[in-house]
């Protein structure tokens, strides 16, 4: 809201609480004249006036609840909230700071997760011989805190922070075995992750499944830590930084032509070419369009296998997040694909990504894929680097 209309309201308010306070007070002092028996002289239907004062249970009801307003509009941002904000305070993150509705509930998340922390402490990594856990969460806690409040944070804080997640993962390993932390990381995956991934965690179009041993970032409880952590969000630019690679569209830099191509090339070496019958001439095309040094090879490496540096998904295969039949790659080449796995570790906090980096990997087909994806992505040539 704006100054004026916060001053507005403000002025507007205290008028009215004016207006009618001074009626309510030229009523008690007006006294009108009466007769001998108590009656102001007036009769209506046989019924005789009398001049009685206000109740006074009525009375300290007005008045009190006039004090209450004041009081609120002293303690709470009420009175010109842009530039009054109260006298009010509550505890967030260690720091006392002035009330707003934001902050109380902040204040009141870090109060129950308190409960939470102490629960999991004590009934669930004790009990999965995971207490080692503890010192790593609390200095993670601290690197975080420091990242957080810090404009000047060290440059490395975000390595060492990534770091730390990376050590909890034999303690994710252990509680992937206890039944109780699976039963709460079973929660928590209902109710902030089924919403893409399905109840059953199989996925959908555009959604991983992550039942199976096929993983875009990695399947180790390391990774799955990670991932969720910090997400994989869109919208970098790849030449800076292919681990955040979006897959992009590239009707205009191929043309028609080139995206059919290069689709007919990534449809035979893939899974299901079997289903198809091919054009050499397309796929001879496509495959020398597919390992030009800014294109497809940059991410997907030289045999299309994958990196999990990049998040770029193996091309060798029939699993397929989009769908594998020729026209979905074409489409997938035309227009490119903007998945976003959103960060959880602002809103869940370190315990509850534990529990929940557990449950996802228990769930997990721990067998070796057939195929093993690259894990760094091939140094790019002179001319990569100048375009």
């Amino acid at each position: 809201m704006t100054f004026f209309w916060s001053s507005w309201i403000t002025l507007i308010s205290i008028g009215c609480w004016l207006f009618i306070l001074g009626v309510l007070l030229f009523v008690l002092k007006y006294k009108p004249d009466v007769e001998e028996d108590g009656t102001t002289g007036h009769e209506y239907d046989g019924i005789r006036e009398y001049d009685k004062p206000l109740p006074k249970w009525w009375l300290v009801i007005f008045f009190g609840s006039i004090v209450w307003g004041v009081a609120y509009w002293v303690f709470f941002p009420a009175m010109f909230p842009k530039h009054w904000e109260g006298i009010a305070t509550v505890e967030v993150d260690g720091e006392t700071v002035p009330w707003t509705s934001h902050n109380e509930l902040n204040s009141e998340l870090e109060q129950n997760n308190k409960v939470f922390t102490a629960n999991f402490e004590q009934n669930i990594l004790a009990k999965a011989d995971a207490s080692g856990a503890t010192s790593t969460l609390a200095t993670l806690a601290d690197m975080q805190s420091t990242l957080r409040h810090s404009e000047t944070a060290p440059a490395d804080l975000k390595a060492q922070i990534d770091g730390k997640v990376a050590e909890l993962a034999p303690y994710v390993e252990k509680l992937s075995e206890n039944p109780n932390a699976l039963k709460v990381g079973s929660r928590l995956f209902l109710q902030n992750c089924s919403v893409c991934h399905g109840s059953n965690a199989k996925g959908a179009t555009g959604y991983p499944n992550l039942t199976d041993n096929d993983w875009l970032h990695g399947g180790k409880p390391e990774n799955i830590l990670l991932t969720l952590h910090n997400g994989w969000h869109i919208g970098v630019d790849y030449k800076k930084e292919p681990a955040k690679l979006p897959m992009p569209a590239w009707r205009e830099n191929l043309g028609e032509d080139g995206v059919r191509a290069v689709a007919e090339y990534v449809l035979s070496i893939s899974g299901n070419q079997n289903d198809y019958d091919l054009d050499q001439t397309l796929v001879t095309q496509g495959k020398t369009l597919f390992n030009q040094p800014t294109n497809c090879v940059l991410c997907h490496g030289p045999e299309g296998k994958g990196m999990v540096s990049t998040g770029a998904p193996n091309l060798t295969d029939n699993i397929w997040l989009f769908g594998g039949e020729r026209e979905t790659i074409r489409d997938t080449l035309r227009y490119g694909r903007a998945g976003v796995m959103p960060q959880w570790q602002t809103k869940l906090g370190n315990e509850r990504i534990m529990l929940l980096a557990a449950y996802v990997y228990s769930l997990s087909d721990k067998t070796t894929p057939p195929v093993t994806q690259q894990t760094a992505a091939p140094a790019p040539t002179a001319e990569a680097t100048a375009n």
